[in-house]
Parts: C-alpha cells; sequence; structure tokens
C-alpha cells in the first residue's frame, strides 16, 4: 500500500472541482481495497469523493449517500468530534496527519485500529481548498498476530489512562510478555511504539482541549504534563507550533 504522503501529485488545479477528476481515477483502486477507507473533503470539511469501503461501515448502500455531508453527520459524537477537529486544523494550515493510530468503529458497530493520514488539497496559487486521507485497517492482524488481541488491550490501557506516567514493565505484565518482547510486537503489530501511543494519544487530546478556553497550562496538566516547558516543547516538535500557536490558527484573533 502507497502511503498517502507518497501518493503522485495531482495537477495543478485552481479550485477542487478541477482536482476530483484526477481523483476520480484511483476511486477505483481504493473501492477494490476492503481494508482501507479513502476519502476527499472539501473546504467546509464535506465529503466530496469517497472510496466503497467508507460507505459501507458508515452503513450506505451508495457512496453517494456520503457526499455532501460532514463527519459529524456520518459518526458517533465520540468520533466525529476528533475527526472534525483533525479537518479543522489541516483546513487551517496545521501539520499533515500522517500514520496517526485510531480507533474506528466498523461495520455491527465493533471496534478495531487503524492508521490514519490526512493532508491538505492545495490550489494552484497555494491555497488550500480540501482535506484528502485514507484510514489501513489494522484489523487483519487480529488473525495473522499471535498476539494482537494482548496488545489492542495494552494500547487501550495506555489511551484510557494517558494522564499518567507510562510503566513499561506493568504493560508487559499485562500483556504477558517481558517489556522487549512487547516493543517488538508493538512496532511490527502498530507501526508504532508504546511511547509514541502515549504521545499521540496526549497530543490528541491536546489539540482538542486547545480549541476551549482552558489555559495552556491546565491543558498540559490534563494531558499528563507535570511541566509545561516539556509539553510545549513536544507539542511543537511534534505539531510543528507551540500549543498558543496552534491555538489562535484554530480560533484567529480571538484565541488567548
Amino acid at each position: 500500500m502507497t502511503p498517502m504522503h507518497s501518493l503522485p501529485h495531482a495537477p495543478a488545479a485552481a479550485t477542487l472541482a478541477e482536482m476530483l477528476p484526477f481523483f476520480a481515477q484511483l476511486e477505483p483502486v481504493f473501492d477494490a481495497l476492503p481494508e482501507v477507507v479513502f476519502f476527499v473533503k472539501d473546504s467546509e470539511t464535506r465529503y466530496v469523493l469517497v472510496n466503497r469501503t467508507l460507505a459501507f461501515r458508515c452503513g450506505c448502500k451508495e457512496k453517494r449517500a456520503l457526499l455532501g455531508k460532514t463527519t459529524e453527520e456520518v459518526f458517533p459524537s465520540r468520533f466525529a468530534s476528533a475527526y472534525m477537529a483533525q479537518d479543522r486544523s489541516i483546513l487551517e494550515g496545521g501539520p499533515s496527519m500522517i500514520d496517526q493510530l485510531e480507533l474506528h468503529l466498523y461495520p455491527g458497530r465493533q471496534p478495531g485500529w487503524c492508521l490514519s493520514s490526512k493532508v491538505p488539497l492545495r490550489g494552484a496559487d497555494g491555497t488550500i481548498v480540501g482535506v484528502a486521507g485514507i484510514s489501513r485497517d489494522l484489523r487483519a492482524n487480529e488473525k495473522t498476530h499471535p498476539a494482537y488481541t494482548r496488545l489492542a488491550t495494552v494500547v487501550q490501557h495506555i489511551q484510557d489512562n494517558y494522564v499518567q506516567p507510562l510503566n513499561l514493565t506493568q504493560l508487559a505484565k499485562m500483556a504477558g510478555m517481558s517489556v522487549a518482547q512487547l516493543e517488538r510486537y508493538f512496532h511490527k503489530v502498530f507501526h508504532l511504539t508504546p511511547r509514541q501511543v502515549l504521545l499521540k494519544t496526549r497530543l490528541d487530546a491536546a489539540t482538542a482541549l486547545l480549541v476551549s478556553d482552558d489555559k495552556v497550562t491546565d491543558v498540559a496538566a490534563l494531558c499528563g504534563y507535570t511541566d509545561h516547558s516539556a509539553f510545549t516543547r513536544q507539542f511543537k516538535a511534534t505539531v510543528g507550533v507551540t500549543p498558543s500557536e496552534y491555538r489562535a490558527l484554530l480560533l484567529g484573533p480571538s484565541a488567548r
């Protein structure tokens, strides 16, 4: 599977409508991949192109049933708010999202893990006109890797307790393996280390909290950071801007 950020670039176009014929050429390819979700959204975060897998998981018989809708109209609020925040961040000039580990709902409302990527679509003048993304299932590993279920339990524990420091010994014991095995299997199955999962979870929580009126120091504490400066350094190193700059980017002149 070609990574999202390695896909060929669409020809220079002024508008998203002019780009869509290029993406439409790829649509049959993504329709043939049942474990990959593919979509393109406009500047208002509305779906303008989706593949069969996304439509199926949203309970739609036809792909066109999703067109013109936002994630808030399609997914449960628990998931929709996070997806919408990601979209708006990218549309406002924030960093691309590459291989973020996420929990998705599958047919029958069953949860499963995937790696999601989203990138901005820019017109010929550099203006961001939309968002394109994919989510690649990790469910296949449930059958192909004997430790998948135990590892998924550890990931869920990390995401439910991200405020707490990472205790690899405890997590390894939970999974019934050594620390070395835990780290090796984590990377093989999820393409991330346990520490990277914790970092991504904390930063995902931080980006959601930064749209509130909470002080940045309070956001840091709520995300498990006792040192505000460490939070700022890690946030900037990963996201590309400081928490205050990220808030200003999302909220505009009224941001504090």
